[in-house]
């Protein structure tokens, strides 16, 4: 939602309706319609928006070496969706095992919900492994690439 600027998100399909607001400062309220429940979401559920960089977690795609091989770090999916490691089937990847990346260098792309969603090594080093298969769906906190730092 940052990267696109967005400050609310609402879908409705099904009797399901979920509505996202970013830096609202308010709770917001997500849930289905009354009776609905064959979805994988809970029917209520609340969340508030963080007041404190102490609550904020985070990253899910910042490259972690917590119990991880010394020296090495991994570039993680932030999102469950479909990694691709071209902008275009008929471009070259962004990055191979040697490449070089720095913190803002974009290593793939993960589409969610029909939207190409850049990801950044946001760490400096080269990239040792490609861990995952073009077009192969990946989940959140899944490890995309070994690095190398330095």
């Amino acid at each position: 939602m940052k990267r696109s600027d967005l400050t609310e998100f609402e879908v409705e399909e099904q009797g399901f309706k979920i509505k996202i607001k970013r830096n609202s400062g308010e709770p917001v309220l997500v849930g289905g319609a009354a009776g609905y429940s064959n979805h994988p979401f809970p029917v209520a559920a609340q969340a508030e928006a963080p007041k404190a960089p102490a609550a904020t977690p985070p990253p899910a795609n910042a490259a972690s070496t917590g119990g991880d091989e010394a020296g090495f770090a991994y570039v993680k999916s932030p999102m469950v969706g479909t990694f691709y490691r071209s902008p275009s089937p008929d471009s070259p990847p962004f990055v191979d095992a040697n490449s070089k990346v720095e913190e803002k260098s974009v290593v793939c792309i993960i589409e969610a919900m029909k939207i190409m969603n850049e990801i950044q090594a946001e760490v400096k080093g080269t990239v040792v492994e490609v861990l995952v298969e073009n077009g192969q769906p990946v989940e959140y906190g899944q490890r995309l690439f070994k690095v190398k730092v330095g």
